[in-house]
């Protein structure tokens, strides 16, 4: 018999709620009914590649589960104090996770989103540039650790697409009205309270849909066991990594600092009770199965926008017009780098006689700078330099980038820069309830059948 599931996954720390419904669309009958197991024609000599889940009119097959499994353990296995949960029980996760994002990739074919291979080809620079690595020694490094380059490339195109998908569906359509800007910057100042932000960890015992009564009964004293392991002092990262079935596990089960109206309220509800520290005495049932949580911290809502924090940062630009040599605009930079590193000049000099902006004169001083006021990718490796550190090449759509950050310092905001910040920060918050409320209503309409572990008929 086929078992229909639903996704054990946490989307933007909002929970699914609705169930799947009984009804599947014609399409996915359809396929149900003429589909075997096998993708490939049985016969001797010839090796089966068999569905493990049908996603609509799609399916996703055990050789590339088995294959991004791999990966994913990999990548565990990499990560120091990360223990790698056993193989049936990452299994189960890896699986959720695909299935959803074939859920979003048929909705992205759908709304006709293409991602180019120039723009693949960009990412991957960046990527490169990111861990300080020329292309080539990047792609040696992850071929080393046993990913095809071909794998690996359309990874990074479906994640393009899939926050294209994002953009288009959900943070295109937020909106932020006055009023609400208004409240914001009143309740930074006191005039209004907003219920403090609070840092989850949490783990998931999963239960399907259609689980008998002493499935049930075993998830929940699961579920409990958890909890006593945890307050008798197991590390719960470690616990979440083992054990839970929920999309976050690798990451401990930390959902970070959220405000209080992005959680679930049965979170809300069971922090309350809790201290820094300390887990939530019984398991909380959802429609995924039994949550175990715990209240790592809590701390004022967002930021006081009275205050900002500006850079002060150089640059040296070399231009790339579309079209251009990106390799010998590249290589110029990664030159210009190890002469500034050897004291052949200092970094005013060589934006001086080399870089292509107009800052060059002033030594590539673009002064001190507000949040938003630079492009994305220049800003976001901005924000990780320390004063007096000097970035590897940066791409943007103007060219390759090095950044020299100088200085920060906070300072009081005007009113309009108040309002930009309040604006972004209630923006954030709004897209990421929506984001959510988004992908739950996207799973809840799709049809989806796991034949994992199922005999062969």
């Amino acid at each position: 018999m086929v078992k229909t599931v639903r996704l054990a996954w946490l989307a933007s720390a909002t929970m699914m709620a609705g169930m799947l419904g009984a009804t599947a669309p014609a399409h996915a009958q359809a396929l149900q009914g003429a589909t075997s197991k096998s993708v490939r024609p049985t016969g001797p000599g010839v090796e089966v590649d068999r569905i493990v889940a049908i996603v609509n009119n799609g399916v996703i097959t055990e050789r590339q589960l088995d294959r991004r499994m791999q990966m994913v353990k990999n990548r565990m296995q990499g990560q120091a104090g990360v223990q790698v949960p056993p193989d049936a029980d990452l299994q189960q996760q890896v699986l959720q996770q695909m299935i959803m994002s074939e859920i979003q990739l048929q909705q992205a074919d759908q709304d006709g989103i293409q991602i180019s291979d120039a723009q693949v080809d960009q990412t991957l620079e960046r990527l490169a540039q990111a861990n300080g690595l020329p292309l080539p020694e990047f792609r040696a490094r992850v071929e080393a650790q046993g990913v095809e380059w071909d794998t690996f490339r359309s990874d990074a195109r479906d994640e393009m697409t899939l926050n294209e998908l994002r953009r288009r569906e959900v943070d295109s359509k937020i909106t932020v009205s006055d009023g609400e800007v208004a409240n914001y910057i009143a309740s930074q100042h006191g005039v209004s309270t907003t219920p403090p932000d609070l840092q989850i960890a949490h783990l998931l015992v999963p239960v399907a849909a259609n689980a008998s009564d002493a499935q049930v009964q075993a998830a929940q004293q699961k579920a409990a066991g958890l909890i006593k392991d945890a307050r008798s002092g197991d590390n719960f990262a470690r616990l979440a990594r083992s054990n839970s079935a929920a999309a976050d596990a690798k990451k401990g089960g930390d959902l970070g600092f959220k405000a209080q109206a992005a959680l679930p309220p049965a979170y809300v509800e069971a922090a309350s009770r809790l201290a820094p520290g300390q887990v939530a005495p019984e398991p909380i049932r959802t429609a995924d199965g039994f949550e175990v949580v715990r209240l790592e911290a809590r701390r004022p809502a967002a930021n006081p926008v009275d205050q900002i924090t500006q850079t002060h940062v150089s640059h040296i630009l070399i231009r790339v017009e579309e079209g251009g040599n990106e390799g010998a605009a590249l290589q110029k930079l990664q030159a210009v780098k190890r002469d500034i590193e050897a004291g052949k000049g200092t970094f005013a000099d060589f934006a001086r006689t080399t870089s292509q902006d107009g800052s060059a004169g002033n030594g590539g001083d673009l002064g001190w700078i507000n949040p938003g006021q630079t492009v994305p990718e220049f800003e976001r490796v901005m924000n990780t330099l320390q004063p007096g550190q000097i970035s590897n090449p940066v791409r943007s759509r103007y060219g390759y980038h090095l950044i020299e950050v100088l200085g920060r310092r906070q300072v009081s905001a005007s009113p309009a820069e108040q309002e930009d910040a309040a604006r972004q920060a209630v923006g954030s918050r709004k897209s990421e309830q929506s984001y959510g409320d988004w992908l739950r209503q996207l799973y809840d309409s799709a049809y989806v059948k796991v034949l994992l572990n199922q005999p062969d008929s």
